[in-house]
């Protein structure tokens, strides 16, 4: 274990640099390079941060769900942090795409909110891992309640099929996650977008690897305070 903390600490400052400056430029390229979007102007480019923070919220969630597979199969608690960690995550993602999303649409929609589909979907998903987290951050060292939370993040998991086909299943004013061609979007719109996926992924690799480590530490540092206790 002693020799895996220098590569790991490595991995996570490489990681941390790469985000920085992939971040970095996809801030140049939206708020610099691209040109305003026609109907919407300046405000549409909320857009690229709203579906990049969208499509990472999932991605944390598909972890959590692995993961949590992972940790009832095994029984290993390195599962069991992987999941919480990324739920954190995946709940700060889903909290901006909330955000972002009426800031964007509100110049079409007329309005901050709308009991869109799309939007309700992904608001019940929102509610379903602040759930897990309660649960998860309540197990204190309990085997049982780690399995359930467990449990409960593989379940929430389905929601995110349903947000993601919301509006090809009901009738909704809401975009499906990919329509460059309705969006009157032109190829350094679909560079700057698809640029800003990879640089929210690279950004989410970083927060995962991070917060795995520190309460990987975290766990560590209260058993060590259990066996003094004794």
């Amino acid at each position: 274990m002693p020799q895996a903390k220098g590569p790991a600490r490595d991995m996570t400052q490489t990681l941390g640099l790469l985000a920085a400056v992939a971040v970095f430029v996809a801030l140049g390229l939206v708020f610099l390079w691209v040109p305003a979007e026609r109907v919407m102007g300046d405000v549409q480019r909320i857009f690229y941060f709203h579906v990049a923070s969208a499509w990472n919220a999932f991605l944390a969630f598909l972890v959590v769900f692995v993961a949590s597979i992972a940790f009832l199969r095994s029984g290993s608690h390195r599962w069991d942090t992987l999941a919480y960690c990324s739920a954190e995550i995946g709940v700060v993602f889903t909290t901006i795409t909330l955000i972002t999303g009426p800031i964007w649409a509100r110049p079409i929609w007329n309005t901050w909110w709308s009991w869109d589909p799309r939007l309700t979907t992904t608001l019940i998903l929102w509610f379903i891992y602040l759930a897990y987290l309660v649960i998860r951050s309540s197990a204190e060292g309990s085997q049982q309640q780690s399995r359930l939370a467990a449990v409960f993040g593989i379940i929430g998991f389905v929601d995110v099929p349903i947000v993601f086909m919301s509006t090809r299943w009901w009738r909704s004013i809401h975009p499906t996650l990919i329509q460059t061609d309705k969006m009157n979007m032109e190829p350094s719109m679909v560079f700057t977008m698809v640029f800003s996926f990879v640089s929210f992924t690279i950004l989410y690799a970083f927060l995962l690897s991070y917060r795995v480590r520190l309460e990987t530490l975290a766990e560590r540092a209260a058993a060590l305070k259990r066996d003094l206790r004794r």
